[in-house]
C-alpha cells in the first residue's frame, strides 16, 4: 500500500515535469506515449529501486533512455526532420493586411520568441548533444546528476555539453539574426532559407 502511495505521489510531482522534458528531447507527437511507458516503467521499478541516486536523477535516467530508444526506433530520415521543423516554423507572423511583420508588444513576447526560435534549434541537435542541453539548461541539473542520468563519466558530459553548446551556436547564427531592440532587448529574426536554384538541363 506504500508504494502506492508513493507511486501516487512521485507521478503527481513529476509528470508534468517528466512530460515537458519528453516534448523537448522526443517531439510533441510522442510526448504523452513516451511518458506513460517513463512511468509503466517507474511502477514496475519502483520497488527495486534502493535510494542510492536522487529519486529525480532516477526517473530522469529513465525517462531519457525511454525518449532516445523511441527516437532510434523511428529512424526519421533528413527530409522527415526538415518537414517537421518547417512546420513548426511556418507560425503566423505577420499582419494579415498589410503583410508586415508584427511588432513585439512586450519585453515577455520577445523572449517567448526568442525562447521557441531557440528551442526549434535545440530540436535540430543530434540526440546525444539534446539530451545534455536539455537537462543542464531546461532542467537545471548539475554536471555530475547529468552524468549520474546519462551514466557516462563527469568528463564526457562536460566535453559533450561544450560541443552541444557550440553546435547550437553554429545553428542559431547560420538561422538566426539577434539585436537588440530598442528596449535593449536581446531579439531574433529568423534568416530567410537558403533556395538552390537548380541548373538548366
Amino acid at each position: 500500500m506504500k508504494m502506492s502511495a508513493d507511486f501516487d505521489n512521485i507521478f503527481r510531482e513529476f509528470h508534468p515535469k517528466i512530460m515537458h522534458y519528453v516534448s523537448r528531447l522526443a517531439g510533441n507527437h510522442d510526448a504523452e506515449d513516451i511518458t506513460q511507458e517513463v512511468f509503466e516503467k517507474v511502477s514496475q521499478n519502483l520497488e527495486g529501486f534502493r535510494g542510492e541516486s536522487q529519486l529525480s536523477t532516477w526517473l530522469y535516467r529513465i525517462a531519457t533512455n525511454t525518449a532516445l530508444d523511441r527516437i532510434k526506433s523511428r529512424q526519421f530520415s533528413r527530409r522527415d526532420k526538415e518537414t517537421v521543423l518547417e512546420e513548426r516554423s511556418n507560425v503566423e507572423d505577420k499582419n494579415l493586411w498589410t503583410g508586415q511583420k508584427k511588432r513585439p508588444v512586450d519585453h515577455e513576447l520577445i523572449k517567448k520568441e526568442m525562447s521557441d526560435c531557440v528551442k526549434e534549434f535545440v530540436h535540430m541537435l543530434p540526440a546525444d548533444y539534446r539530451s545534455v542541453i536539455l537537462l543542464s539548461e531546461l532542467e537545471g541539473f548539475k554536471n555530475r546528476e547529468i552524468a549520474d542520468i546519462l551514466h557516462i563519466s563527469l568528463d564526457a558530459v562536460k566535453i559533450r555539453l561544450h560541443r552541444a553548446r557550440a553546435r547550437l551556436k553554429e545553428l542559431l547564427d547560420q538561422g538566426c539574426d539577434f539585436y537588440h531592440d530598442e528596449q535593449s532587448i536581446l531579439a531574433c529574426d529568423r534568416k530567410p532559407p537558403i533556395i538552390k536554384i537548380k541548373k538548366a538541363d
